[in-house]
């Protein structure tokens, strides 16, 4: 158990020193450069992967093959993909943005990434993960350390549990159900986020995704993508991932993203048994 939170706490360390403000990358002539992901999500307007990270926004436009949205050099710490053309972030501005307050808050987009609108928190919160939920939206702020909830599309928000999370998991139809994977392991809370307990049941994962009610996947601390069919009951392996995930995102129970330390993204279509590399950066 000792050597599991130490993986664990490692995970939580390596999430939460990434955050800075991001500075500009030269191009080269490949790819462009993400550095570290922070968040994957399919527009359902266009079936397009786009990644979030240290250098900004990729839409992946075919295989090995991406753009920048809008050429903007922005760290997005939280995205989450809310509907079509619909964004959700957080995150720092770009080093030569200096109009801008250190945190971005909530920040919101209707026109796939190109621009963006303050929703909530600015120069205040800085949000690591984002989780809807039906009409609940769940996020970490780093900067409190602590759980949030919001059920007006983030412009007013509820304190929660004091946690240091890594990713959080929720699903529309159990929306006061929450999962956080943490330095002591998963976490569980059924009161929305309030207070949790430890989710004695669950394997030592580091990221976390609820696609359909009951269906718990995540990967661990070495990489494993671990799956439970009964709402964490029992567990199985069913593929790995090497190179340290992280960013992880089930667009549903079979369709599953991974980003790893290099930048590079895997997609599986299988449920997690098998993945192919969609995006590799010019540095990977």
């Amino acid at each position: 158990m000792r050597g599991t939170r130490v993986a664990a706490a490692a995970a939580l360390t390596l999430a939460l020193s990434s955050c800075t403000v991001a500075s500009g990358k030269p191009e080269g002539s490949g790819p462009p450069d993400v550095g570290h992901v922070h968040g994957l999500g399919v527009d359902p307007a266009d079936g397009a992967l786009y990644v979030a990270g240290h250098y900004g926004l990729l839409k992946v436009t075919a295989s090995g093959s991406a753009e920048r949205v809008a050429g903007r050099v922005q760290d997005y710490m939280g995205f989450t993909v809310l509907g079509p053309r619909t964004f959700l972030a957080s995150g720092h501005p770009g080093e030569h943005e200096t109009d801008s307050p250190a945190h971005l808050g909530l920040i919101r987009s209707t026109d796939a990434g190109v621009t963006w609108t303050t929703v909530s928190e600015r120069g205040v919160a800085d949000f690591h993960a984002l989780r809807p939920a039906g009409t609940t939206l769940y996020a970490y702020d780093s900067q409190q350390g602590r759980v949030r909830a919001s059920v007006d599309g983030g412009a007013t928000w509820r304190q929660g549990a004091q946690e240091e999370v890594v990713d959080l998991a929720a699903h529309a139809d159990v929306p006061e159900r929450l999962y956080a994977t943490t330095a002591e392991g998963v976490r569980v809370s059924e009161n929305g986020g309030m207070e949790f307990e430890p989710f004695d049941a669950a394997p030592p994962l580091t990221q976390i995704e609820s696609p359909t009610p009951g269906v718990l996947i995540g990967t661990d601390t070495t990489g494993q993508v671990r799956a439970s069919t009964d709402a964490g009951k029992t567990w199985k392996t069913r593929g790995v991932i090497v190179g340290g995930v992280t960013a992880f995102t089930a667009v549903d129970d079979r369709r599953l993203l991974a980003a790893t330390e290099d930048g590079t993204v895997h997609e599986s279509k299988d449920g997690g048994s098998t993945f192919s590399v969609v995006f590799r950066p010019a540095r990977a």
